[in-house]
């Protein structure tokens, strides 16, 4: 992993929601900071009411990261089009958040 991404524990709970609708809450959640970029939170996909995800056939790629799939979100007010990303199998040097999943802004994650 070069230095430009680091990984780490989140300390405490770690709570996703959109709007009044909470998709879930983490004990296990990870930061991952890469260069200048904001931090993302990464949630374990155990913690999130999958029931409420689709899987959508956007794909990207990473250079650093590798593949990242995509999820929209079943929400009170509608479908919210790929506004969760999962790396399923991503290089070993960020293996760490295999099988975790981040969100857009469009998403609330709060710590706390």
């Amino acid at each position: 992993m070069g230095s430009h991404i680091t990984i780490a524990p989140i300390d405490g709970p770690v709570t996703v929601a959109v709007g009044d609708l909470r998709l879930g809450e983490s004990r296990a959640a990870l930061e991952l900071k890469e260069g200048r970029y904001p931090a993302v939170t990464y949630v374990p996909r155990e913690d999130i009411d999958m029931s409420r995800l689709v899987r959508t056939e956007k794909t990207t790629n990473c250079p650093w990261k590798g593949r990242a799939n995509y999820y929209s979100v079943h929400s009170e007010g509608g479908l919210i089009e790929n506004a969760v990303w999962t790396y399923e199998d991503p290089k070993a040097d960020v293996a760490a958040i295999a099988g975790y999943l981040a969100f857009y802004p469009n998403v609330t994650v709060t710590r706390g």
